[in-house]
């Protein structure tokens, strides 16, 4: 009998429940002895207080485009993974011990970074761990992609979409925030798909004089309008410039909402355009999951039984140079993909007039 466990940690993506029907069932169809499968609530909070549930492969069936998680999931800070809580209980004695009880062979966690690196010490602490790429940030180390972006990217663009119609309207500017608290793939993929004019994204940091600029040439050539996409997480070259604790502080003293109200204030007051801010949210993270998503979360479940068949534990499974692969997870673990500035897309967003603030 071969016993696996499954979890869902930190936050949703469109395409968590698709990951574990593949891995449910690729099992059933490979496995060559009969799967016993547990599904533990709310994240890693499930294994630490045992609450889990038996399930079977018809638990998984038509989930496939259903977004969310039909586990729930919850955030587990790894900072935090070695002080007891305020019942006074030791988290990862706990996990082990749930693990141990249940007699699991394999635990399946679906997480982005920090629950990645919770995983990797699960795997030190001697269980067998295959951690699967979720994050619609498409920020986990060690993988071209991730599941959950490229449903992020579908939405937010349409945002974009249906702004350029009321902008054009009424010839008013409009600042959309787009997630991305510390990279900007779904704020430069969404840019060049939505037709953005200026993108603000974490990796490169803005001067206001220039993004002023970008839409007095824009003004100047006869549009209307001007579409700006800034990341959640976007930074002045004044604000890069401050240490951690000092950014920390001022982000803390903001009287606004968040930077993109900042941003379309300073703009309507330097450039007299009529300004306008429009915040997509959650919704990045909601609904169903696209096509794309559904293949490659099905890839991933896929991949990740069949690791768990071969005894490859301790791994990420990834996306590389257009290949699966099987990642260590003390290679990924506590480590962020980030934007690089010179990479193509960037390159090519410029050649399109895309303005990043940064020239």
């Amino acid at each position: 009998m071969l016993r696996v466990g499954l979890l869902t940690s930190g936050g949703d993506c469109q395409a968590l429940n698709a990951t574990m029907r593949g891995i449910v069932k690729a099992l059933v169809n490979t496995s060559a002895e009969p799967v016993e499968f547990y599904g533990f609530e709310d994240g890693y909070q499930g294994l630490i207080y045992g609450r889990y549930r038996r399930m079977t492969p018809r638990d998984f069936s038509g989930i496939l485009t259903r977004g969310g998680t039909i586990l729930g999931t919850s955030r587990t800070p790894f900072k935090l993974l070695d002080v007891p809580g305020a019942d006074g209980v030791d988290k990862v004695p706990a996990m082990i011990s749930t693990y141990r009880d249940l007699g699991l062979d394999c635990l399946f966690m679906l997480g982005g970074n920090g629950s990645t690196k919770t995983a990797n010490r699960l795997a030190q602490e001697g269980l067998n761990v295959i951690a699967l790429p979720k994050t619609i940030d498409n920020d986990t180390w060690g993988t071209d992609m991730t599941f959950g972006f490229t449903s992020a990217v579908e939405i937010a663009t349409k945002c974009i979409d249906d702004i350029h119609t009321t902008a054009s309207s009424h010839g008013r500017v409009f600042v959309i925030e787009i997630m991305g608290h510390k990279v900007g793939w779904i704020p430069l993929y969404s840019a060049v798909a939505g037709g953005a004019d200026v993108c603000l994204i974490p990796e490169i940091p803005y001067d206001m004089d220039n993004v002023i600029a970008a839409i007095e040439r824009r003004m100047d050539s006869g549009a209307r309008f001007t579409i700006i996409v800034a990341a959640e997480g976007a930074l002045s070259r004044e604000e890069a410039a401050l240490s951690k604790k000092e950014y920390k502080k001022r982000v803390a003293a903001r009287t606004s909402p968040s930077i993109v109200y900042d941003i379309a204030n300073e703009v309507e007051r330097r450039s007299g355009r009529e300004t306008r801010v429009a915040i997509p949210g959650h919704t990045q993270r909601g609904g169903a999951p696209d096509a794309q998503d559904r293949v490659f979360a099905t890839q991933c479940g896929v991949e990740a039984a069949l690791a768990c068949l071969d005894g490859a534990f301790g791994c990420m499974i990834g996306y590389v140079d257009g290949a699966m692969k099987r990642i260590p997870l003390e290679e990924v673990a506590g480590k962020l993909k980030r934007v690089d500035p010179a990479c193509d897309l960037v390159r090519e967003a410029r050649a399109l007039g895309i303005s990043f603030g940064d020239a």
